[in-house]
């Protein structure tokens, strides 16, 4: 029996596609190959085969550059007017923060 073929299109970022051009010709495989693959994997797995994450918000990924760098945390105090009450003395850098940004 004769496999009938089918025509796909998709719209793909245009660097997304140019990358995968670029691996998927280093692997010897075309897009229209890897595709196929793809959906054979599918239906074989009866699932995608692989586990999507979602990506991480914004501020998550300025918190984990923060904490990659390792910086030091202080712990402020707040005033009932809500300003930040710090011992010029005690914590000069974070006096220095607090009053010029």
């Amino acid at each position: 029996m004769v496999a009938t073929k089918s025509t796909l299109n998709v719209k793909i970022d245009k660097g997304v596609k140019e990358r995968a051009a670029q691996l998927l010709a280093s692997m010897g495989l075309d897009h229209t190959t890897a595709i196929d693959m793809y959906y054979r994997q599918i239906i074989t797995e009866r699932q995608i085969p692989f586990q999507p994450k979602s990506g991480l918000s914004l501020d998550e990924q300025l918190s984990a550059a923060i904490n990659a760098q390792n910086i030091p945390r202080k712990t402020v105090e707040v005033n009932a007017e809500g300003h930040i009450v710090i011992d010029k003395d005690k914590d000069p850098e974070l006096y220095d923060w607090a009053v010029n940004g």
